[in-house]
């Protein structure tokens, strides 16, 4: 399947449903995602793309300024790709768009004036993705594990959470991936916050290390913790429940189920292993693409699973989590972010074995 030209229809197709003259990308996710993946980002913390997609019925511009023209075309290849170039001073960039855009039925992927809101169907589409796709991000997963694994190993007592996360930072970008998300917590703080900004907090036993990795556009994530000397035994109560709670939500992964009857699995299991409520002090994670999760599983959410999307479930009880990424295909489910030699818990589901990170013990 050529990749853009099948994107591009999906677009149109739901310009025609929305009875819209125009779709206007501007998200740095749903660029990527157009165009097999390009960078077209200067500031990783904006959401927004140094460039907008306009897609029409008969034509597709790729509108951006000066500045990021010659890098677009010459590194990114989006010239050859069939994208109109329409180039205005990096002052101007704004007005020219107006001037694109104007006269037309507009829907965009985020807000812009006038223009009827496709956030949510743009993210399932990103969420949707295409075997290529699905490739790339196996790739992903695996260097972002090896980043995982070479910071990990590399963590002892007396760092700062500062020096962790820049551990992780290190290890993957050194492999070409981008750390856009890297959390870190050590002791008390892991069982304070379930998004912890590393902190001058030095190490003494207790590790949890929390990576979002991207590449080609697509984002993968995983969470891995590490114990120095004996692990108290709360500690691996919570962590075997935890991996008993996300080994359901894995094998329930199915295509055809909606979120929400996933998530209701993962609240029985929650009560089963005796922890009712902590689902309740955390999302449990949803379907990866170009953002780390496109959607959000809810209770009530009736979004469907479909075969070649690619999952990053993340329950937690307090003082552990389990979250790798995952891959949905005919034979069940691949996990694309393990890490070889990585201490595993077996979990028996329904007659199946499913292996679950453990917490690494250093003597």
């Amino acid at each position: 399947m050529d990749e853009i030209p099948h994107k591009l229809q999906i677009l149109r197709n739901l310009a025609d449903i929305k009875r819209l003259d125009a779709i206007l990308l501007q998200r740095v996710s749903s660029v990527a995602w157009a165009t097999a993946g390009a960078a077209a980002y200067v500031n990783i913390a904006s959401s927004f793309a140094e460039c907008a997609l306009l897609i029409t019925r008969d034509e597709r511009f790729l509108i951006t300024n000066n500045i990021e023209a010659p890098r677009l075309e010459q590194e990114e290849l989006l010239k050859r790709q069939g994208w109109n170039f329409q180039v205005a001073p990096w002052y101007e960039q704004e007005a020219l768009l107006q001037i694109m855009v104007r006269g037309q039925k507009l829907g965009s992927d985020a807000y812009y004036p006038g223009a009827v809101d496709l956030s949510g169907e743009v993210a399932q589409l990103r969420a949707t993705l295409l075997p290529q796709e699905g490739q790339r991000f196996r790739i992903l997963g695996q260097l972002t594990a090896q980043a995982m694994q070479g910071a990990a190993r590399s963590v002892h007592p007396g760092q700062t959470e500062y020096e962790i996360a820049g551990l992780m930072a290190h290890e993957a970008e050194i492999r070409g991936v981008q750390a856009t998300v890297n959390l870190v917590a050590t002791d008390e703080r892991i069982f304070h916050f379930r998004h912890p900004l590393p902190s001058s907090k030095k190490l003494e036993r207790y590790a949890m290390l929390i990576l979002c990795g991207r590449r080609f556009g697509l984002i993968c994530s995983l969470t891995r913790l590490v114990h120095f000397g004996e692990l108290p035994g709360e500690v691996r109560k919570k962590s075997q429940a935890v991996a008993q709670v996300d080994a359901a939500m894995i094998t329930a992964t199915q295509p055809g189920r909606s979120l929400g009857e996933v998530f209701n699995i993962a609240q029985s299991t929650y009560a089963q292993v005796g922890y009712a409520d902590e689902w309740k002090l955390h999302h449990q994670g949803g379907p990866a693409g170009y953002e780390p999760r496109e959607v959000i599983a809810t209770p009530d959410s009736r979004v469907k699973i479909m075969e070649g999307q690619v999952f990053a479930w993340n329950p937690s009880i307090t003082g552990t989590k389990s979250e790798d990424s995952i891959l949905i295909n005919k034979e069940g489910f691949e996990v694309l972010t393990s890490i070889p030699g990585w201490p595993l818990q077996e979990v028996e589901i329904s007659g199946q074995t499913v292996e679950r990170p453990d917490i690494l013990v250093v003597d």
